[in-house]
């Protein structure tokens, strides 16, 4: 069988903000560049297509105070002091077990703020505008500047650039391995369009950029764990991104990074097919699960704080689902419309018994809890549901910290919600020039990464920096990638 090839100077592995960003900052210096795509042309894009695309920043060419010390407090587990003090000296004089240690290095943060401004600036040449917009969050603690239009509106601008300038684009192609030398340089890769038939792409440098691995049942069952079956995407580009990025630079001897086990998770509606159907109405009421139990706190922060660990708890119920109860007051929240994506109405009853009823859970164990919660909500505050008001419960295990109103004035409401994937937090540990890096720390020649195929957050996701790191580090890759193979600096 003859395989089709093809010669590029640089090969790009997805169509994301990731890829894109490095397509065309390696164009820019003249390199000849290919983008493989897995996804038809009207469904480009990955997760960054469908996404608002929050950027943690304050103003366009600053981000946010706690920046780079949120990411910095969840750089990894417990750390070894030994190790990270040796990351004080100059990254030139790091130990090679020091490069090559799974945790999201200074350097890189350091990096990553520093770049967020330029990179504003740049994107803003293809006609992309920024403002202060609206969120899905009714209360939120840091300031979340936009793209208008979202993610979309990135990904076709600098599409249509790509494609001007004369990017080859390869949709519906998959990239399954890497090709390298006698020397280990990475020469190309191999890959197969939707016929199953195999291409080879010769480039002299390759950047995968093709996110993570929330598609892909069998890699989120091997490092989630067996809960992972009650997890999927957010949103329909994640059904994309299956992995072979991280798995294809792992099989050449690619250094891990980021935390396998973990993910950035959103509470979705399980009944809607929409990309992102969030229910972040729930600080306002209760979340019980199939047993009619609350588990968690539910207003322990601002929702843009906390919601991600809340929805942590929900895997961990029966069957990975909880409910959240409200009841008639919820309608004196104002712009409460805006923290429910979903398109399926909530589930609606004239008693809690009957609301019990349609959930398919103990009326039994719902009355006893409601009423539990009901007992325990102090009637001496204010309720301001714009602001933490410290409206508390007493004497209540778990805790509901602010918000708390008895749940007593029917209609009641219910609204099924599951943890959804947004993006994997494990991937490959990167140099501050996007370089891909064996396990001994040292660059491997010719590769490079960028987006959610760097591995990168641990624990608790530092909201609103994905798609700044996507960006910032699809640059970065994209013009080291091109110096190298029109003779700038040598990999």
């Amino acid at each position: 069988m003859t395989v089709r090839s093809y010669e590029f100077d640089v090969i790009v592995a997805g169509c994301g903000i990731a890829g894109l960003s490095a397509a065309v900052s390696a164009q820019e210096l003249g390199a000849r560049v290919a983008i493989l795509e897995r996804a038809p042309i009207d469904e480009r894009g990955g997760n960054t297509r469908y996404t608002e695309a929050y950027l943690r920043m304050k103003s366009e060419s600053e981000v946010t105070d706690d920046f780079e010390s949120h990411l910095a407090d969840n750089a990894g587990g417990h750390l070894d002091p030994s190790m990270t003090a040796e990351t004080t000296r100059p990254y030139a004089q790091w130990p090679s077990i020091v490069k090559a240690l799974s945790f999201a290095d200074p350097e890189l943060i350091s990096i990553l703020a520093n770049g967020a401004g330029p990179t504003i600036a740049w994107l803003k040449r293809f006609g992309i505008r920024f403002d202060f917009l609206p969120t899905h969050f009714l209360t939120q603690f840091q300031p979340l500047l936009m793209p208008v239009g979202g993610g979309l509106a990135m990904i076709e601008a600098l599409a249509a650039d790509a494609q001007r300038k004369g990017t080859s684009f390869f949709y519906e192609t998959t990239a399954l391995s890497l090709f390298q030398d006698e020397s280990g340089i990475v020469t190309g890769l191999r890959a197969v369009n939707k016929a199953n038939e195999p291409i080879r792409f010769n480039a002299k440098s390759v950047i995968l950029a093709s996110g993570g691995f929330e598609g892909n049942a069998e890699m989120q069952t091997r490092y989630i764990g067996p809960r992972a079956v009650f997890l999927r995407p957010s949103a329909r580009g994640g059904y994309y991104n299956k992995g072979e990025g991280i798995q294809m630079a792992l099989e050449i001897g690619a250094a891990p990074c980021g935390d396998f086990a973990s993910y950035h998770p959103q509470p979705i509606d399980p009944r809607s097919g929409r990309s992102e159907p969030v229910v972040l109405i729930y600080p306002y009421g209760i979340l019980v699960n199939l047993e009619g139990r609350r588990f968690t706190d539910e207003a322990s922060g601002t929702i843009d704080l906390v919601h991600e660990s809340v929805t942590r708890q929900i895997i961990r119920q029966t069957n990975g689902i909880a409910y959240v109860i409200l009841d008639n007051k919820v309608n004196d929240i104002p712009n409460k419309h805006i923290a429910v994506r979903t398109d399926q109405p909530p589930i609606t009853a004239a008693s809690l018994p009957e609301l019990a009823e349609k959930l398919k859970i103990s009326a039994v164990s719902l009355l006893e809890t409601v009423g539990s919660y009901n007992k325990a909500c102090n009637d001496d505050g204010t309720f301001k549901p714009s602001v933490l008001d410290a409206l508390a419960t007493q004497g209540l295990t778990p805790p509901k910290s602010n918000w708390a109103r008895p749940i007593d004035h029917p209609p009641y409401f219910a609204y099924p919600v599951i943890s959804s994937i947004v993006f994997t937090f494990g991937g490959l540990k990167v140099n501050g020039r996007a370089q891909v890096l064996n396990k001994d720390g040292a660059a491997i020649s010719g590769l490079y990464a960028a987006g959610e195929t760097i591995g990168f957050y641990y624990r608790n996701y530092t909201g609103a920096t994905s798609v700044l790191k996507g960006t910032v580090f699809g640059r970065i890759a994209g013009i080291d990638a091109a110096q190298r193979v029109l003779g700038g600096k040598a990999a």
